[in-house]
């Protein structure tokens, strides 16, 4: 994703920016190559994981592609084989220059994204959400693009921990994840959506996180997954 300045442009360069179904937000969503996620899923084996993260990600992205309001869903991934299938759903994706910052990827993912689409709004989302539904996603981003309603908002987690969802205009774009985000996000004055849907809070990152998420109903690849690994 880093540029060189002084470089010729290239043909996408030239190009006008892209037109987009109606909707008025793109929604950020950075992706671990499967192989690499999921590690806190103890007792699975690493083709069980890989399988359940690939799951996870499929199934949040295809939420986001359904749900009112959003005209595009950007991937940021470095798993050119898992963003061939994440395309198919109708995501566009690119690598990921800052694989080691989650932040610095979502800040380069909005740029790129207002590069594309200059007049969607950008919201960052977590790739792991397999019980998430699109109507629950949309009621979230209504709330927070009502007129009134605060630039910079969030959504924390199940546990009142971290934050699974960041949305705020392109020339304040800062968000905060990593350990205790949801107060960074507080501390930053961004206003907290406490009562958004548990379906939008639930991240799963263990096996008593997934059997949690059972329980609120899961996407079908992860049901798929779920069924064929006889985990509950």
């Amino acid at each position: 994703m880093h540029r060189d300045e002084h470089a010729a442009p290239s043909p996408d360069d030239e190009q006008p920016p892209v037109p987009h179904p109606a909707g008025e937000w793109v929604v950020l969503v950075p992706v671990k190559p499967p192989a690499r996620g999921k590690s806190r899923l103890l007792g699975l084996d690493d083709d069980a994981r890989r399988e359940l993260a690939a799951a996870f990600a499929l199934d949040t992205v295809a939420a986001c592609l359904a749900a009112p309001g959003v005209a595009r869903v950007l991937v940021v991934t470095d798993d050119a084989g898992f963003a061939a299938s994440l395309g198919a759903l109708g995501a566009s994706c690119l690598p990921d220059g800052a694989s080691g910052d989650l932040n610095a990827t979502l800040r380069q993912s909005a740029a790129e994204a207002r590069r594309r689409w200059p007049d969607l709004r950008p919201v960052a989302l977590c790739a792991d959400l397999p019980s998430l539904r699109a109507a629950d996603l949309a009621t979230a981003l209504a709330r927070i693009g009502a007129p009134g309603a605060p630039a910079a908002a969030f959504v924390p987690d199940a546990a009142g921990v971290g934050t699974t969802l960041y949305a705020a205009p392109h020339a304040s774009f800062e968000p905060r994840y990593g350990g205790p985000s949801r107060h960074a996000h507080l501390d930053a004055g961004c206003a907290e959506l406490a009562d958004a849907p548990l379906t939008l809070r639930h991240d799963v990152d263990d096996l008593v996180d997934l059997q949690a998420a059972v329980a609120l109903g899961l996407g079908p690849r992860t049901t798929e997954v779920v069924a064929a690994l006889r985990l509950f």
